[in-house]
């Protein structure tokens, strides 16, 4: 009988570059989904109509990052990250698809490994299932993500917005006003896997040597930080985390220009203390900006590259992908 794992990708407010050092995040699900259709087999079979060829390995894996097609290696890092945990795999033939943008910084990665972990089998709950999937990227392509990409795709929930605590894992709804939008607008193409995502990781290591967790610094430690580039990587983490909270604020009691504002502020840290946006990015956020009707743009995701994402009201004229606040990831079985 066929069964059917459907992962959602994701969009950040607020927030980049802060999970990693345990900070505070602010993303949504989207509804844009990853959606594997698989029966139960002994090994794993599964083919693309987003990607070519077709990927097979036997359970356990033995070598999840020489698994070719590449894609595949998200697939079969997340069987590797299961069998590290002693958990049970199970087998499956399946046809996946995909409507979240690739290479978009909207994490079509993170939707394919939670929908992959689902269709494998796994029966944990959802701190566990997304630390299982971050541990599939980093075997599958040594970038060391933090967790909030997977963690959103599968603790999401419909108009709702989570505040993630990158340290506890707690997550707290916070609910997106009625009359905002939130678009999506796609600047290049890009993948975090041979970019300097973790050197950017490395530059905060190097900080929380001098200064001790970044989640707990104020600004006057990270500008004590004597080497200038660090102490620029520390002090985006430190106002970065500031912002989240202020932002939150400010979405709940609907105070718009201010959530812009700091918007605004965020993409700024990115740029100039954290060197990850691009000179399309930043002409992007300029041009949306100004729109009428629009309240805060920024770069999100990883950087160097990807998407941006504007926060508007809903009648305001973008040329973009209008996303909503989704559920997380499930498994079903059609009724026949």
């Amino acid at each position: 009988m066929s069964q059917v794992a459907r992962a959602p990708g994701r969009v950040n407010l607020i927030g980049d570059h802060t999970d990693y050092t345990g900070g505070l995040v602010l993303p949504m699900a989207i509804d844009r989904h990853t959606t594997i259709v698989f029966e139960r087999s002994n090994d794993v079979s599964a083919i693309s109509s987003n990607f070519g060829g077709e990927v097979r390995f036997g359970l356990p894996v033995a070598d999840a990052p020489a698994v070719q097609p590449a894609w595949g290696r998200y697939i079969a890092g997340v069987a590797a990250a299961m069998s590290e945990r002693h958990m049970a795999l199970c087998g499956f033939t399946g046809t996946i698809a995909t409507d979240v943008p690739i290479g978009g910084g909207l994490s079509s990665s993170a939707a394919l490994e939670v929908a992959a972990a689902l269709a494998l089998g796994i029966d944990a709950d959802v701190a566990t299932i997304a630390a299982v999937c971050r541990r599939a990227e980093h075997l599958a392509t040594n970038v060391p993500c933090g967790i909030m990409d997977q963690l959103t795709s599968v603790a999401g929930m419909k108009d709702h917005a989570l505040l993630i605590d990158c340290h506890s894992l707690d997550v707290t709804p916070i609910r997106i006003p009625e009359s905002l939008a939130v678009w999506v607008v796609e600047i290049s193409s890009r993948t975090l896997d041979g970019s300097e995502y973790p050197t950017r990781v490395a530059q905060c290591v190097a900080a929380e040597r001098e200064i001790g967790p970044l989640r707990l610094a104020d600004l006057q430690s990270a500008n004590q930080i004597a080497d200038p580039v660090v102490r620029a990587r520390a002090r985006h983490v430190v106002t970065e985390n500031e912002r989240v909270r202020h932002f939150v604020a400010a979405l709940t009691t609907s105070d718009f220009r201010e959530a812009g504002h700091l918007m605004g502020e965020s993409h700024a840290s990115l740029r100039n203390d954290f060197a990850t946006s691009t000179t399309a990015m930043d002409a992007a956020v300029e041009h949306y900006s100004q729109v009428p009707g629009v309240h805060g743009v920024r770069m999100t995701g990883g950087g160097f590259g990807g998407c941006i994402v504007v926060l508007a009201d809903d009648d305001a004229a973008i040329v973009g992908m209008r996303v909503h606040a989704a559920d997380g990831a499930s498994l079903t079985t059609p009724l026949s």
